[in-house]
């Protein structure tokens, strides 16, 4: 689907990071996991940048949530203002969930979006969550505390991960687990899935 949407809000949500809310256009649904494309000129030129649905579902609106790295795009975005509008593509990916019974979410830097996506989602539809974040400067602090009150297992790191999966793990039906991030969190993340003794398929979603 290609759609020009309008912004509802933008928010900080964490060091450097914000949430950009964007109206759903009609027949929009994207599940937690999935990515879309925003373009928009910038500098007198259109570019464009993929961003993971940190929103539990797409009625009505959704967010994505957005690293200011330095970059003129993410800038850009968080300079927008209620109203303004922006080109979006998608969704995209394959790596969603699926309404699984347990979901664990091991998230690096960025995959913080999703992660909180799939944990809410999880935890509306009454299902079990867990989520291992590794990141120095965690975003999105008040819906990890916010899913760990609902139940859900939440371990924050800025190191190795390797014990957090470890317990996250419990080979019970239906567990699924979901890897987002880049690639050397990816790396470290299977890793230590392998070590866990996790036997089934990961859904990995590499940021490059």
């Amino acid at each position: 689907m290609d759609a020009t949407v309008a912004v509802r809000s933008v928010a900080d949500v964490g060091p450097d990071t914000v949430a950009v809310t964007l109206d759903s256009p009609a027949g929009f649904d994207a599940r937690p996991g999935q990515f879309v494309k925003l373009t928009a000129t910038v500098d007198g030129a259109a570019e464009s940048r993929f961003y993971t649905v940190s929103s539990p579902d797409t009625d009505g609106e959704f967010e994505t949530t957005v690293g200011l790295d330095g970059g003129d795009f993410s800038a850009h975005l968080a300079e927008l203002n209620p109203g303004e509008e922006i080109e979006m593509s998608g969704p995209f990916g394959d790596e969603y969930y699926e309404n699984e019974a347990r979901a664990v979410v091991l998230a690096g830097g960025p995959g913080i979006g999703p992660a909180v996506a799939i944990a809410e989602a999880a935890l509306a539809a009454g299902n079990e969550a867990a989520v291992v974040y590794r990141d120095d400067a965690p975003a999105h602090a008040e819906r990890l505390d916010a899913a760990r009150d609902q139940g859900a297992r939440v371990v924050v790191t800025d190191g190795d991960v390797d014990d957090a999966v470890a317990d996250a793990i419990t080979g019970t039906d239906g567990e699924r687990a979901f890897v987002y991030g880049f690639a050397d969190f990816v790396d470290a993340a299977v890793t230590a899935l392998d070590a866990a003794g996790y036997e089934d398929d990961a859904k990995v979603e590499n940021f490059g």
